[in-house]
């Protein structure tokens, strides 16, 4: 067997588990309302694919292959437990269906759905919540997870028993709420979504993590294609992650958004979301900040942006979900759009609760507008206190060279530098998150 064979061979359980993973689980779990075997069966399948389909050739239906392992496994576990006979009775029926993951199968794609909302049921504390969505939709490894919240495997893998045990104890019912329930548990679904998105978007986050939320809004999107706010918060993650390779330098220092080469943005992930947003009316918070991501991912330059539009957002943004830091965000694009003195003014309104004091974002906008306001020196050392609050590397490492480039003494020195040893500059950072 080639090295090329073995790796087209991965590559096709890669992609057959991306495609019906979750879709195994959650039809294990809905017959036999055991989490745990449900997932263990699901990952012997994968497992048996890897050793058979490298010597018998991957199988015209990779996806029925694998339900059709994943389903015989169980039966065979249960049957040694001697569990009831109504569940053998039930997976009996399972095992004469077509195993192929044929569309017309409703029942398996309303199976994903309601994996979906149990795993975000409110009743679960947030982290948790992340936590069982990306082991048992996603099939990310405990290990992989562990690491992402900083804590061992043997602790995570303790928290994710207790939710699946919070789940069972607790009865919470393995559905898709409809009508106003509904309405009330989709914003917590998003919610968990966004929140995995973001340990992936992160300066030093993980972006598989980041990939692996867009799968899941892709998936949302196809289960629930009324809902305006699921499309929008699909378009918002395309938009952000377009520019995820060229937010660092050749040095691995992140770039601030002016200062990236939008040449590399994805700009087919940028037309994806266009096409998502295109078809939302409503003009909810994910709406609202898709739109604002949709004016940075369609300017042509940092001077193209249309810093009007996004300050008008970003009021709108502001009265239907106030916060500190959409207020932080609101100031910034005031600055860029009024001058300034508007942006610092918005500025000092929003830190007026002291909700911002000692956040590094905060620090950092009021040094970029108060180094446009004139002021350099102040500007140097916010950049410097912010560098020093500043919660990753990378972003403590852009700060600095932000101040750097603001103190006139360093900036004499540098040019200085550049000139005796024709050296060119290295890029700034702004203080906006790339």
């Amino acid at each position: 067997m080639t090295d090329s064979f073995a790796a087209a061979t991965a590559d096709a359980v890669t992609a057959a588990s991306a495609d019906s993973y979750a879709r195994i689980v959650a039809a294990l779990i809905r017959v036999t309302g055991d989490w745990t075997l449900a997932e263990d069966c699901a990952q012997e399948a994968l497992t048996l694919a890897l050793q058979r389909w490298p010597r018998e050739g991957v199988p015209g239906e990779p996806g029925g292959w694998l339900m059709t392992v994943a389903r015989n496994r169980a039966i065979d576990v249960l049957r040694r437990a001697s569990v009831e006979r109504r569940k053998l009775a039930e997976l009996a029926v399972l095992a004469l269906a077509d195993p192929g993951p044929a569309p017309a199968a409703e029942e398996l794609v309303d199976d994903r759905l309601r994996l979906i909302f149990t795993c975000c049921h409110p009743a679960l504390a947030l982290e948790a919540r992340v936590a069982l969505t990306l082991r048992t939709i996603g099939g990310v490894p405990t290990a992989d997870i562990a690491r992402a919240f900083l804590v061992s495997e043997s602790t995570m893998t303790r928290r994710l028993t207790r939710a699946k045990k919070k789940i069972a104890d607790a009865g919470i019912p393995y559905r898709v709420p409809t009508g106003r329930a509904l309405t009330e548990r989709l914003p917590g679904v998003l919610a968990v979504l966004y929140l995995l998105f973001t340990y992936g978007y992160n300066a030093d986050g993980r972006p598989a993590f980041a990939d692996e939320a867009i799968r899941l809004a892709r998936l949302l999107r196809q289960l629930m294609p009324g809902q305006g706010e699921v499309s929008a918060l699909l378009a918002l993650f395309l938009f952000q992650h377009s520019r995820r390779d060229a937010r660092r330098d050749l040095h691995g220092n992140l770039l601030a958004l002016d200062k990236q080469d939008r040449l590399r943005w994805d700009h087919a992930a940028i037309a994806e979301g266009l096409r998502a947003l295109a078809g939302t009316t409503e003009n909810g918070p994910y709406a609202l900040q898709a739109r604002i991501a949709a004016c940075h991912a369609t300017a042509t330059s940092a001077d193209a942006t249309d810093w009007p539009a996004i300050a008008t957002w970003y009021d709108r943004l502001a009265g239907i979900q106030p916060s500190p830091v959409i207020e932080l965000n609101r100031a910034v694009a005031h600055g860029y759009a009024h001058g300034p003195a508007a942006g610092l003014a918005l500025l000092a309104w929003a830190r007026a609760g002291g909700a911002l004091d000692d956040y590094p974002l905060a620090i950092a906008v009021e040094a970029d507008l108060t180094a446009r306001h004139g002021d350099r020196d102040r500007a140097a050392a916010l950049f410097r206190r912010a560098a020093a609050a500043a919660h990753s590397e990378s972003e403590r490492r852009a700060l600095l060279e932000r101040a750097r480039c603001e103190d006139p003494r360093q900036r004499r020195s540098a040019e200085w530098s550049r000139e005796s040893a024709a050296m060119p500059r290295q890029p700034e950072s702004g203080p906006a998150r790339p």
